[in-house]
């Protein structure tokens, strides 16, 4: 698409026509025969379009070349797009070398693509074919100026297409502007192609508009593709730059150095970037106070330095910058804006806190304390209620027995000087401190710790009073031997006057003694024992005894002290065995080691010796040695192989100067791995034996067995008297028979008893009764005494159980089973009963029947 005349494209399509039949002309010479393929008038990348029959021209041809890169031909004379092809005219051309490079014979093919349009009527008289010429029909960059001041509407450019040269084109365009938003506001002339704005475009509000220019016949054939057409707004510069904030605030502090960063303010510019409308210069315009210059910013990012390092928060505490901004690179036709930047300047502890004066003088009386005697105050001109400010309070000097103290006041920053630990006139009168004082903050300047702290100087004078008694030093030591007698007196506790450093007048009283072992003199303060002493008493540590005392003037003013009495140490006590219970394991251990202890002072006590203490009719000496091992200790051993038990082995222990003690070891031998083990709880003996007493596991074995026992006697019973049978009748002259002595197998005459049980047979009657085993005295393959007692009456019970033998209780007597019957009496068997004359006819003639083996029948 062009706005060039009709007679310049005219012109041009000549010249290309001449072109190429020159370029025909050339390769006529070399040139095989024309090849024309039909195809449509696009093509997509890799596709097929025709064959080539490459042998025909050059049947010896290695090396193939297309003269378009847009085609690629293969040995087979395949021909493929390498791009998407779009065919802008009827007819296009490339050509095909072929060439050996043996013989360096080249001939070359033109191809030629073609695309025929459809036949169109120009009018109802005459058809004519209508064909593609070579025509310009491309977009040209097209701009307008935004905020144009006219005349509207404004001309832009022509659109024009070649076709117009062989008939009508209408031309028309679409896209927003014209037919969407901003409406109407381009529009073409549809024969002319002529494109024109209708009024002022704002840049920043559309920056180009995308058109699509159309060209048509009056019949409504599109002869060209629709063409692209943008229109590109051009900027003017009619936007101010624009801070992002109106008023800036920064904070720096006053103890900054030049070059330190307080802030950064940016603006804004609508206008086109990257051109000068938008390239924008920052400067200070005013500094408020405007004396001395402080700051700076950076012409490009906007960025505020500090251009000096005398900021003082204490002289200015705030500063205001007019800060400007101007597009056009800071030109001086450019647009400009101002902003407000304030700037806080932040407090440093540049200033030390001072003493309002150099010196000061306070007293106190003596003995007082916690009592505030002093105010100071100081001067600081940093930030109030900071740590820039507030002030710590210290002594330097003068405080070395930590009688004061000093701190802040919070509420108005003074030291409070105050005394913690009472003063004594008599002592000193006068104290002299040195006193300084720092911020809470450490000091911004390079300087030395001295010159960093303000000092000031404090003269404290004590003031006498009337002191009561003083008891100094709070705890005095006297000294008296342990044995003393009853009654020995010794001195006390001495307290006095401070005012006129006697004991005169002062009276004195005990307030405690643990064990009222003296008695306190109340004049002198001397001390009378009162019972006897005992340097080894358990509540005696380190051989001291302490006592209270309180001692008194006459005005009733008092003090208290300790008296501590040394007891000096007496042999008295001779050394002992502490562990009097010694086990030994017979198989690990066979010699343990006593060791032995004396309470009273090392100069009475060890080395100690050892020595078994000999007992008349005894075999100590022959079972026990004694073996020493250092001064305290010594090894016992048993020499005889004792027995498992207890034994008792009287040792004496004397020490270095002769005082003794007879210990009684309670040895326990024991078959054990470690003393835990042991289980023997054994009277100790002093003989070559030991007899074993029985533990609490064996007495609660013993006991349990018992319970078991008498269960199972109680089921036995239980089960007895519950199935009870009938006995057969018993004939009442049986105490009128002898009894025969038999020592064969024959049966008795009472009854028939099998291996496993009596069996009773009754007079006239086959019926059969089990008895059990009589007593414990009926064993297998042994023999059984019955024997029939006269005079009395017995009661034979029969007893019967499925599954059990019957059980004959009979009356024991001298270790044998005896069956009492009285004689001329009867015996009665559960309810029923039987003479004896009946019994023996029963069983004389069953003698020879039957046997009892294991049994004799005895007669009395």
């Amino acid at each position: 698409m062009a706005a060039a005349p009709a007679t310049r494209v005219r012109g041009g399509a000549l010249g290309r026509q001449l072109l190429l039949s020159l370029t025909i002309l050339v390769f006529s010479c070399d040139a095989c025969k024309k090849v024309t393929l039909h195809v449509p008038s696009k093509l997509d990348a890799e596709k097929f379009v025709g064959r080539v029959n490459l042998k025909e021209c050059f049947e010896s041809a290695n090396l193939i070349h297309s003269s378009d890169p847009d085609f690629q031909i293969l040995e087979d004379g395949s021909v493929y797009t390498t791009n998407a092809v779009l065919l802008s005219s009827e007819k296009r051309n490339f050509t095909i070398s072929l060439s050996n490079a043996e013989n360096w014979k080249e001939k070359k093919i033109l191809v030629l693509l073609e695309h025929q349009t459809k036949v169109h009527q120009q009018s109802p008289s005459k058809e004519k074919v209508l064909r593609r010429a070579k025509r310009r029909w491309a977009p040209i960059p097209c701009s307008m100026v935004e905020n144009s001041l006219g005349p509207f509407p404004l001309f832009l450019q022509q659109v024009q297409s070649d076709t117009a040269q062989n008939y009508t084109i209408y031309y028309s365009v679409r896209g927003p502007g014209v037919d969407r938003e901003p409406m109407n506001l381009f529009y073409v002339e549809r024969d002319s192609g002529n494109l024109f704005c209708t009024r002022p475009v704002d840049r920043e509000q559309y920056d180009s508009f995308e058109l699509v220019a159309f060209a048509t016949t009056p019949d409504g054939y599109h002869p060209e593709f629709p063409l692209p057409l943008v229109i590109k707004i051009e900027d003017e510069n009619d936007n101010y730059p624009i801070f992002t904030e109106e008023t800036y605030i920064f904070t720096v502090s006053e103890d900054s150095r030049v070059g330190c960063t307080v802030g950064q303010v940016w603006a804004t510019d609508k206008d086109e970037p990257d051109t000068l409308h938008t390239r924008l210069k920052y400067s200070i315009l005013q500094q408020l106070p405007a004396s001395p210059t402080l700051f700076a910013v950076h012409p490009t990012t906007g960025v505020i330095t500090t251009t000096s390092s005398q900021l003082d928060r204490e002289l200015i505490d705030k500063y205001q910058l007019k800060i400007k901004v101007q597009d056009m690179d800071g030109q001086y036709f450019g647009l400009q804006t101002t902003a407000i930047c304030i700037i806080n300047i932040e407090d440093a502890n540049d200033n030390l806190p001072t003493f309002t004066r150099t010196s000061y003088v306070t007293s106190v009386k003596e003995n007082t304390v916690d009592v505030e005697i002093l105010r100071v105050s100081v001067e600081d001109k940093d930030l109030i209620n900071t740590a820039n400010w507030r002030a710590n309070y210290t002594i330097l000097k003068g405080n070395e027995n930590g009688n004061f103290k000093i701190v802040t006041d919070p509420e108005t920053n003074e030291g409070v000087l105050c005394v913690v630990k009472p003063l004594n006139y008599e002592e000193r009168q006068q104290v002299t401190l040195q006193i300084g004082v720092v911020n809470e903050a450490p000091y911004s300047k390079e300087v030395s710790s001295k010159a960093a702290m303000s000092t000031a100087t404090v003269i404290v004078n004590v003031e006498d009073q009337d002191e009561g008694p003083e008891c100094s030093p709070p705890v005095q030591t006297v000294r008296i031997n342990e044995n003393a007698p009853i009654k020995t007196k010794i001195d006390g506790y001495k307290a006095y006057d401070p005012e006129t450093k006697s004991s005169n007048g002062i009276r004195y009283k005990k307030i405690k003694d643990p064990k009222g072992w003296v008695t306190v003199d109340e004049n002198t303060g001397s001390i009378t024992t009162f019972r006897s002493l005992d340097r080894e008493a358990e509540f005696i540590k380190n051989g001291i005894y302490n006592v209270t005392i309180l001692a008194s003037d006459k005005d009733g003013r008092t003090c208290t002290g300790t008296l501590g009495i040394i007891l000096e140490d007496v042999n008295d006590n001779g050394p002992s065995i502490l562990r009097e219970t010694v086990i030994i394991c017979k198989t690990v251990m066979p010699s343990p080691v006593i060791v032995a202890f004396d309470p009273d002072d090392t100069a009475n006590g060890p080395p100690f010796s050892f020595n078994l203490e000999s007992v008349s009719d005894s075999d100590l000496e022959r079972m026990w040695r004694l073996t020493q091992i250092n001064d305290t200790a010594a090894r016992l051993s048993y020499q005889n192989d004792p027995s498992f038990g207890a034994y008792t082995v009287p040792v004496r222990v004397t020490d270095k100067h002769g005082q003794s003690r007879v210990t009684v070891l309670n040895v326990i031998v024991c078959d054990c791995i470690t003393e835990a083990d042991c289980a023997y709880n054994v009277e100790p003996r002093t003989g070559g034996g030991a007899q074993p007493k029985l533990g609490k596991w064996a007495i609660l074995a013993i006991l349990l067995g018992i319970a078991l026992l008498f269960c199972i006697l109680f089921t036995l019973v239980c089960g007895a008297t519950g199935a009870a049978k009938k006995p057969k009748a018993i004939p009442d002259d049986l105490a009128q028979q002898n009894l025969i002595v038999s020592n064969t197998e024959a049966p008795g005459d009472d009854k028939v008893c099998s291996l496993n049980g009596f069996t009773t047979h009754a007079v006239g009657s086959s019926a059969q009764g089990m008895c059990g085993t009589m007593g414990s005295g009926v064993k297998n393959g042994g023999q059984e005494t019955i024997e029939m007692v006269r005079g009395g009456q017995q009661t034979l019970e029969s007893c019967q159980g499925v599954g059990h033998h019957h059980t004959l209780e009979l009356c024991k007597g001298g270790g044998q089973h005896t069956l009492d019957f009285c004689r001329g009496g009867h015996v009665e068997v559960d309810n029923g009963r039987c003479t004896l004359s009946e019994w023996h006819n029963f069983t004389q003639p069953r003698l020879g029947e039957e046997s009892i083996r294991g049994h004799t029948l005895i007669k009395n």
